[in-house]
C-alpha cells in the first residue's frame, strides 16, 4: 500500500504566491508539534528532524499550490529565512508553515515515463558550428 504523503507548506506573506514546501512523516510531525506548543521555549528534541521529514530538500512555488514544485536555491533561502542551511530552513518551515495531505507531488522531473515519445524535445535544427 501506497503512504500517503503529509507536506508542510509555508507561505511569506498572505498577498504572495510564494511557497515553500517540505514532505513530512505525518504521524512524527503531529509528534513533533505537539511537543512544540507543550514546551514553552523550545521544540520537542526527543523527535529527531530527521524521523520528521522525509528529506531535507524545500521545494518552491511561486504559482501557489497550482504550480510546479521545483528546488529553492539558496538566494531564495536565505532572503525568506535569514539562512540557506537545510535544517535551520526546514525547522523554521515547520514551525510556521500549515500541514496539507497530498496525494501526490508533481515536479518538473517527475512524471515523464518515457522521453523518447516527444514529451521532451531538443531542437536540432539549429544552425551547426559556422553560424549560418
Amino acid at each position: 500500500m501506497v503512504k500517503a504523503l503529509t507536506k508542510v507548506v509555508y507561505k511569506p506573506s498572505t498577498q504572495s504566491t510564494d511557497e515553500f514546501t517540505v514532505i513530512v512523516n505525518s504521524d512524527e510531525f503531529k509528534r513533533w508539534k505537539d511537543g512544540e506548543l507543550m514546551s514553552v521555549r523550545s521544540l520537542d528534541t526527543t523527535i529527531p528532524l530527521t524521523e520528521v521529514v522525509d528529506s531535507f530538500q524545500v521545494f518552491f512555488s511561486n504559482q501557489g499550490s497550482q504550480g510546479i514544485l521545483g528546488q529553492a536555491s539558496n538566494q531564495q533561502l536565505q532572503n525568506v529565512f535569514g539562512s540557506h542551511k537545510d535544517i535551520d530552513v526546514v525547522e523554521q518551515i515547520l514551525r510556521k508553515g500549515i500541514a496539507q495531505a497530498a496525494d501526490e507531488i508533481k515536479s518538473g522531473n517527475f512524471g515523464v515515463t518515457n522521453a523518447s515519445t516527444g514529451s521532451i524535445s531538443v531542437d536540432t535544427r539549429g544552425k551547426g558550428l559556422r553560424g549560418n
